[in-house]
């Protein structure tokens, strides 16, 4: 398996994960939503000791159940999910975040008790290559 790198925005903050993907899938839960700002977040999941921060130092915020949440104090990427109750022993690594992000499709979709009611309709939508109109 290949080493994986990625990071934040900035570049204040890099990782890298080497191991088998557990999982990688589109989360539609709401604590997802509400971290994000976004309708739907793309985890890949791996062991967790295959996993480092090569560069910089994470911020934390401790949410309910167990969940931590790692984020860039510096431009607020979201990185990567920690929850030892829930999910012992296992990374969730925001997978856009990757550096060949475009090389790893998710796989599934979990959480679909909580997806907005429009997601189900991405396909019907509009697309434009860029901003309409510009």
């Amino acid at each position: 398996m290949p080493m994986l790198t990625g990071g934040c925005r900035c570049g204040e903050v890099r990782y890298e994960v080497e191991g088998p993907v557990l999982h990688h899938a589109l989360c539609h839960c709401g604590d997802c939503r509400a971290s994000s700002g976004a309708p739907v977040m793309a985890w890949m999941a791996f062991a967790q000791d295959g996993f480092r921060v090569t560069k910089g130092t994470a911020k934390a915020f401790h949410g309910s159940g167990g969940s931590v949440r790692h984020f860039c104090g510096t431009c607020g990427s979201g990185l990567y999910f920690l929850n030892a109750e829930m999910l012992p022993g296992v990374v969730d690594i925001q997978s856009a975040t990757l550096d060949d992000a475009a090389e790893h499709a998710p796989t599934a979709q979990i959480q679909t008790a909580e997806r907005l009611p429009w997601m189900t309709r991405l396909g019907e939508m509009a697309e434009f290559e860029r901003f309409p109109g510009g």
